[in-house]
This record gives C-alpha cells, sequence and structure tokens, in this order.
C-alpha cells in the first residue's frame, strides 16, 4: 500500500513538474524539456556532492515538491485571475456591442419609417396633381366635344 501510495504521489509530482515547465518556457516543449534536464544535472550534481540517506534524500524531495506544488498553486491562480479578467471584459465588450446594434436597428428603422412616409407623401402628391390634371383636361375635352356638336358653348 505505502509503494502504492508513493507511485501515485511520484506520478502527481511528475504531472505537475510536467505543467510547470511547459508553462514555464511559455509553451514550448523543447525549451521545456531543456530546462528539466539542466535542472535535474544541477540536482544530480547537488546529491553527488553530498552524501544523503534515503530518507533524507525523500524530505529534501518531499520540500522540492512542496516548493514545486506552490509554484504551480500560485501560476494557476494567476491564470485564473487572467481569464477570470478576459471573461469580464469579453462580457462587457458583447454587452457594448449589444447596445451598439440594438442603437444602429432603432436608428435604420427611424430613416427607413421617415424614407416611407416621405415617399407616401410625395406618391400621393404626384397621384393628386395627376387626378387635377386628368380632370382639367377631362372637362376641357368635354366641352371641345359638346361644342362640336351643338351642346353647349353659349
Amino acid at each position: 500500500m505505502a509503494s502504492r501510495r508513493a507511485i501515485q504521489v511520484g506520478g502527481a509530482a511528475v504531472g505537475v513538474g510536467a505543467v510547470y515547465y511547459l508553462y514555464a518556457a511559455g509553451g514550448n516543449p523543447s525549451v521545456a524539456e531543456k530546462k528539466l534536464e539542466h535542472d535535474v544535472s544541477a540536482a544530480g550534481a547537488r546529491l553527488k556532492g553530498q552524501d544523503l540517506s534515503a530518507n533524507e534524500a525523500q524530505k529534501k524531495g518531499e520540500v522540492f515538491a512542496k516548493e514545486a506544488g506552490a509554484t504551480i498553486d500560485r501560476t494557476v491562480d494567476s491564470v485564473r485571475g487572467e481569464v477570470k479578467q478576459a471573461d469580464q471584459v469579453i462580457t462587457a465588450k458583447m454587452h457594448e456591442a449589444g447596445s451598439k446594434l440594438d442603437h444602429l436597428k432603432d436608428d435604420g428603422a427611424k430613416k427607413l419609417d421617415a424614407a416611407y412616409k416621405d415617399t407616401s407623401k410625395e406618391l400621393q402628391q404626384t397621384a393628386d396633381t395627376f387626378d387635377k390634371t386628368v380632370n382639367k383636361k377631362t372637362a376641357e375635352a368635354k366641352s371641345g366635344i359638346s361644342s362640336w356638336l351643338g351642346f353647349g358653348g353659349k
């Protein structure tokens, strides 16, 4: 059971460490790999220079894991804060765009309504002028025909 737990903790530490190195390298896997190799070789050199017992090495490893975990936690919290901030900015921009769209829609509807009213008024005036002209010309023609036939004109 203890070895199983150690494997789980070790696996989690490796996963967390991989995320840390990848984040620290700006998402570039090759840079993260080189940094990890450098840190492992530096840690190996330090361990070789000291004659540590397995218990001391385990304690130092736990301290390192805690420090790495704290660094990762800070990084995750920072990223979460930035994502939350970005979400707020996006929400505000979407609301602003919606307001502008509503304003443009209302403005467009008002302009369309005004153009419709102007066109209707002009059409009505043109129709009235046409009716007056037709009535006048009809009366003139009627009078002309009547005078030719001798029905009116006196």
